[in-house]
């Protein structure tokens, strides 16, 4: 076998991986667009006239949203491989580097995607689970007392398994959507072959006369063509698992061909039938084909599902690597993809907003009101992260990078404003969640540089220190003492303790800081950096980028090759822990330091965090006023 039949079985396979873990969500789509579209609240008659311009809209939207911003700009915009609002924030903030005045601003932005994004992910379970369970509610009515009790039950099985990864299962994700894909457009095709009349569709104009002749009535549907365009964020933010050509080449191949052929097919089936309007999506084939979609619909969401809750595990590792989230307990729940991890308290309170989505809103109609609105935020969100990797980052013309950007802006602000209109009827829901999320990150954000402040005020530099410290030297006792020190601090306050209490230096003394760059990852050769301070003193800086697991003993091992050589039994780590004191006066308001000393007290422990041996650890205690 050639070098080149391997790389493109390697290709098809990531490619066939990329259809089931990365288009999911907005595989989905076809079971409530259209429906949600001709929603009788919208005012939008059943005509000939209209179908074929909603088609054409949601066409062309799929063309210039999907194909052009997102599947040919912004997976360039890739973060050492890896995608997602949070890779692109770093990939702005380093574009724009610390001291430009367009750094915080840029970092508000990318708090506001990520907390968009959560909420996102609350709706996206809700609403693909409902709809697919609603379609037994098409073959008779009998049955819809039971639509929200299966719906929970579907869920809770899902969160439930969460922990055990998707390891097992996720190799059937790729053909069970590959499946859904090739049904999605064989339904398409019967219909089209029925009424070859909405080919019309294809022309843009159509989409345009829609607009023009329906006024008011046709922009408040906006904001239901929407639907079809959600999973945009989660094909960018699943880019680091596949790669950006088996992305694309799945989009184009696959997806958006299956996608387009079924919207034709529903829109062809509205022009013979329009009282079908009430759910097109499972009147495609017929009462005999209702219940087989259901099934088959239903495992497609819970896919769907699969992928927008990993989506929410990573986009908050990657918060907590960039100081925007307090650490938490992270498991890896496979041994070969470092990729797959799981949160317990992001998983559970997620399902917790999902159940509470559910039982609330009651109908995939009524979470429709709440989704759209999530989604064209973080495309706005999106579009002006990317204006800065393109301008600073690419050092694109200003001319390029403007045009671009205000040309896709067009299509973000005006489907944003659709969707705005429906922050009362649901709309509030995600943005509550993005509000609440967005809070909590700046407060913990802002706690930080208080803290450090703090801090800094009372630090002793550690070269005039080491300089008295020798000039009498404390008794030293065997062994390797390992200190934790903030980049730019001074002497170690768990140093200062030890000293105090035990009064004895260790032979060998490590100054250990942790950098946490704007790369995704960080090469194992440029992981440390050692600097010799004489009097067998060292300071030790090691590096990782936003996806890598913290592993501290992991990366001492490396300081081998620089001849820094450490025997993990005569090792000891040194960690002060802070207590955090909420105090009135400067600072944030007292609410959210209290807010921020509750966040520290309760975030993972950093022996844990950094997978420091528990029997090597010592951990001494200090009280910090913020």
């Amino acid at each position: 076998m050639t070098n080149e039949t391997t790389n493109r079985s390697g290709v098809a396979a990531l490619t066939l991986g990329a259809i089931g873990v990365v288009y999911g969500d907005i595989g989905t789509s076809p079971l409530y667009t259209m429906k949600e579209v001709f929603a009788p609240s919208h005012g939008i008659a059943v005509s000939p006239a209209n179908v074929t311009g909603v088609v054409s809209l949601i066409l062309w939207c799929l063309i210039v949203v999907i194909s052009l911003k997102y599947v040919t700009l912004v997976l360039k915009a890739d973060n050492g491989g890896e995608g997602g609002i949070m890779a692109l924030t770093a990939l702005a903030l380093k574009s724009v580097t610390q001291h430009s005045r367009f750094y915080y601003p840029v970092m508000l932005m990318g708090m506001i995607g990520a907390g968009l994004f959560f909420g996102d992910g609350v709706i996206t379970p809700a609403i693909t689970v409902l709809s697919s369970i609603e379609g037994i509610e098409v073959a008779t009515p009998a049955f819809k007392p039971y639509v929200i009790p299966v719906t929970l039950l579907v869920l809770t099985a899902l969160y439930w398994v969460q922990h055990r990864g998707t390891g097992g299962i996720g190799r059937w994700f790729g053909p069970i959507v590959l499946v859904w894909f090739a049904t999605l457009a064989a339904m398409g095709i019967v219909n089209i072959a029925a009424n070859t009349e909405i080919l019309a569709a294809l022309n843009p104009v159509y989409a345009f006369e829609f607009l023009r002749s329906n006024g008011w009535f046709a922009f408040v549907a906006l904001g239901a063509v929407v639907l079809a365009l959600t999973g945009a964020e989660a094909l960018y933010a699943d880019m680091g698992h596949f790669g950006r050509k088996p992305v694309r080449l799945a989009w184009f191949s696959v997806v958006f061909p299956a996608l387009a052929l079924n919207y034709l097919g529903q829109g062809a089936m509205l022009l013979s039938n329009p009282a079908a309007a009430s759910n097109p999506f499972f009147n495609q084939l017929g009462a005999w084909s209702i219940y087989p979609l259901v099934v088959l619909s239903t495992i497609a969401a819970v896919v769907a599902s699969q992928a927008t809750i990993s989506g929410a595990f990573s986009v908050a590792q990657q918060a907590i690597s960039l100081g925007f989230l307090p650490r938490m307990q992270i498991l890896h729940t496979s041994n070969q993809e470092k990729g797959q991890i799981y949160i317990p308290l992001v998983n559970w309170l997620q399902f917790a907003a999902v159940v509470f989505a559910v039982v609330v809103f009651g109908s995939s109609t009524n979470l429709a009101s709440a989704y759209g609105i999530a989604a064209t935020a973080t495309m706005l969100t999106t579009t002006l992260l990317t204006f800065f990797v393109v301008r600073y980052g690419w050092r694109y013309s200003r001319f390029i990078a403007i045009g671009a950007t205000c040309f896709f802006l067009i299509f973000d602000i005006t489907l944003f404003a659709s969707t705005s209109l429906k922050i009362v009827s649901g709309g509030w829901f995600t943005l509550l969640i993005s509000f609440v999320m967005v809070m909590i990150m700046l407060t913990w954000r802002s706690g930080r540089e208080l803290v450090y402040k703090n801090l800094k005020a009372h630090m002793i530099p550690l070269s005039d220190f080491l300089g008295g410290l020798f000039a009498a030297p404390p008794h030293r006792v065997p062994g390797t003492a390992v200190f934790f020190r903030s980049e730019g601090d001074g002497v170690p306050h768990a140093m200062l303790h030890n000293l105090l209490h035990n009064k004895v230096l260790h032979e060998r003394v490590i100054f250990l800081t942790v950098l946490s760059t704007d790369s995704a990852k960080v090469a194992s050769s440029e992981r440390v950096k050692i600097t010799e301070l004489g009097h067998d003193c060292f300071q030790v800086d090691v590096a990782y980028g936003f996806t890598d697991s913290r592993d501290i003993p992991a990366a001492l091992a490396l300081c081998a090759r620089h001849g820094l050589v450490f025997e993990p039994m005569e090792t000891s780590y040194f960690i002060a822990r802070q207590t955090v004191i909420a105090t009135p006066g400067a600072g944030m308001a007292l609410w959210r330091e209290r807010l921020y000393a509750s966040m520290a007290k309760n975030a993972r422990d950093a022996a844990d965090y950094f997978k420091l041996p528990t029997n090597r650890v010592i951990e001494l205690g200090t009280q910090v006023e913020i």
